[in-house]
């Protein structure tokens, strides 16, 4: 994937959410993350500044979900139950998006993907973020 500023069109699987993104810096910050949320979830995101972010459709057909500490806010379709973004708890003027939802964009366009310690989340450690490991896509 290409990593030069873009603006992509999104949605979730039934097209009742719908929103637009600006990547200034492409799909540079790709990942996963191995808290026990993402890995149940096992969406691969991309950060976007709040103000990147442009809800176009379906704020009425989001639903939130929090956990721990709350800090976080994960928005799903009430209508498909697809993940469509969240509001980061390491960086609140964030959201991760998931990649999925982007026109022309698949998870299996990264041959690799950087993993985060999510377990050893920043905010709990007061340490930079780590890189755990690289999800590949190796296609047959």
């Amino acid at each position: 994937m290409t990593s030069t500023a873009q603006t992509l069109d999104a949605a979730c699987h039934c097209g009742a959410v719908r929103f637009q993104l600006r990547l200034p810096d492409g799909f540079r910050s790709v990942r996963r993350c191995t808290c026990s949320f993402c890995r149940m979830r096992g969406a691969v995101v991309i950060s976007a500044r709040l103000e990147d972010f442009t809800l176009l459709a379906g704020a009425d057909n989001l639903t939130l979900y929090q956990f721990n500490t709350r800090t976080a806010k994960h928005w799903f379709c009430k209508t498909c139950g697809i993940y469509t973004h969240h509001q980061r708890r390491s960086n609140p003027e964030e959201y991760g998006v998931n990649v999925a939802c982007l026109a022309g964009v698949s998870p299996f366009d990264f041959a690799e993907v950087p993993v985060s310690d999510g377990v050893a989340h920043p905010s709990d450690t007061g340490q930079p973020s780590r890189r755990v490991g690289t999800l590949r896509f190796d296609p047959a």
